[in-house]
């Protein structure tokens, strides 16, 4: 007989209880069944995270207005544009403001070997070729430091130079321990002053454009989201007629049949059907086009079987024009730029009056100098090394051209500042009509809103006389035409709305639901 425990000695299986022998199989069934649940949950985990993977969003059968601005300022090349720009203008900030701090360098030239024949002046005056090997490296560091009140730069630098003649067995060291100096234009243009005035807006501005960005990545996307979801309105609406269609052909044909409709009428019922065909048809094609352009600009993946959902009412607003413009006087990045370009027009003229004319420059060092045949007595008892010198330029006959240079920036100055007022008039009242007719667009859409309830009850009242034969079929086309204007009327003032309220958040940069500015949101 076969021991149930063939592993274990026969000795040791006498201790082995009759009862776990018997429980022996449920347990292992026990055990193997949970090790397949476990292996399937992880299975199912593998699968759904493979899945998850290979379909970064998933489809949806109905899409949401804030879904899909959501995932057009993440994912749209327009929103990946707006942020590119936002870090380059960071790094361009970066870079002027290194100017202002101090710059050390290393230069050199090692080695600096030459092999070659070469003239050379004799004491005589004569000059002899000769073969020379020659060695001529120099190494130094310097520190520089630009001086932002004057336009000047100071330096302190250090510089080691060896001369070696391979032919002769000779070896030279010349060195600069410690050399400083001062490099000054006098009236000269100061542009390290001009851009610490200028660059600081220029970032700014670029903060508050990557805002406006967004904000008007979100009303675009609000048109084209409109557009698709009035195409689908009409496409479904189209449906609705068609089956309406159909199903009267279908009642005319039986009334006409007991001959209690005419040959006209029918002919009639016909008619409309192939015009609810039509109609469908096209309506189909539009939304499809549509559909292209949202994901156009969107860069979404929208299935073709996605409805968007028609969103509620936007946010009704009581904003006061005069509110609303001293937000956008705060917050938008107009204040910035017209600031910005009447600074870049006054650096301009005195550019013009600093690059012409009279230039004079004063450059000045001091420092200490020695040399040897060793590297350490090179370093030993310098001498003082000592260099001013004052350069400058005075044109004495230029027929003008200084003056007509500093003439056309102060002309080209003029035209900014009447160019700056002009589009500061204009930007002022595009604020205040958008918050003025944001009242407007709401009473619109609550009208047009009543007038969708009233003429879906009034068609559906039409349709159900109609099938009794108290009105005539021109009644209940009127009906019919009626019904549809008002669907596509609500949707266009439901579009007029959200856009307006988008509109307003551009504008102004200031998100007058949560009362706090649009700048705190992204930083």
């Amino acid at each position: 007989m076969t021991p149930p425990f063939p592993n274990l000695p026969f000795r040791a299986m006498k201790h082995v209880p009759f009862a776990s022998i018997k429980r022996l199989p449920f347990v292992l069934d026990v055990l193997g069944l949970w090790l397949m649940l476990l292996l399937g949950a992880a299975l199912l985990v593998l699968l759904t995270v493979s899945v998850a993977a290979a379909q970064p969003v998933a489809p949806q059968s109905t899409l949401t207005l804030p879904q899909v601005i959501d995932l057009a300022l993440q994912q749209s090349s327009v929103a990946k544009q707006a942020v590119t720009n936002r870090e380059t203008s960071y790094w361009q900030y970066r870079s002027f403001r290194a100017d202002y701090k101090p710059q050390l360098a290393l230069e050199g030239t090692l080695p600096n070997y030459s092999r070659t024949i070469t003239p050379v002046t004799q004491p005589d005056g004569t000059t002899d070729f000769r073969y020379i090997r020659i060695n001529n490296s120099y190494l130094a560091s310097t520190v520089t430091q630009g001086i932002g009140l004057t336009g000047g730069k100071i330096s302190i630098g250090s510089n080691l130079q060896r001369f070696d003649n391979f032919e002769g067995n000779q070896r030279l060291y010349n060195s600069n321990p410690v050399a400083i100096g001062i490099s000054q234009p006098i009236a000269g243009f100061n542009s390290l002053s001009w851009n610490k005035r200028i660059e600081p807006l220029r970032y700014e501005e670029s903060q508050r454009q990557y805002v406006e960005d967004r904000e008007t990545i979100a009303r675009r996307v609000t048109e084209y989201y409109f557009d698709v979801l009035l195409q689908q309105v009409n496409a479904n609406v189209a449906r609705q007629n068609l089956h309406a269609s159909e199903e009267m052909l279908r009642m005319g044909r039986e009334k006409h049949r007991l001959g209690r409709l005419s040959e006209n009428d029918l002919l009639l019922l016909e008619l409309n059907l192939l015009n609810a065909q039509q109609a469908e048809v096209q309506a189909r094609v539009d939304a499809q086009n549509a559909a292209v352009d949202l994901k156009g600009y969107t860069g979404l993946t929208i299935e073709p079987a996605a409805t968007l959902d028609v969103p509620a009412a936007a946010p009704r607003l009581d904003v006061v024009p005069e509110a609303a413009l001293a937000q956008a006087r705060q917050y938008r990045r107009e204040a910035l730029m017209y600031q910005r370009r009447l600074l870049e027009a006054e650096r301009n003229v005195a550019q013009a009056k600093g690059t012409t004319g009279f230039q004079a420059s004063l450059t000045a060092s001091f420092g200490l100098t020695s040399s040897g045949n060793q590297f350490r007595s090179s370093y030993i008892n310098p001498n003082d090394q000592q260099q001013v010198r004052l350069g400058f330029t005075m044109p004495i006959v230029d027929w003008g051209k200084t003056r007509a240079v500093v003439k056309t920036a102060e002309l080209s100055r003029q035209q900014v500042q009447h160019t700056v007022e002009q589009e500061q008039m204009t930007f002022e009242q595009s604020v205040l009509s958008q918050a003025a007719q944001l009242g407007s667009l709401s009473q619109q859409l609550a009208l047009t809103g009543r007038a969708d309830s009233l003429s879906q009850r009034r068609y559906d009242i039409a349709r159900a006389t109609y099938q009794v034969g108290r009105i005539s079929l021109t009644d209940l086309n009127i009906a019919q035409s009626e019904k549809d204007r008002a669907k596509r009327a609500y949707i266009a003032a439901l579009r007029a709305c959200w856009v307006g309220y988008y509109q307003l958040r551009t504008l102004t940069l200031y998100d007058f639901e949560r009362q706090q500015p649009l700048l705190a949101a992204v930083q």
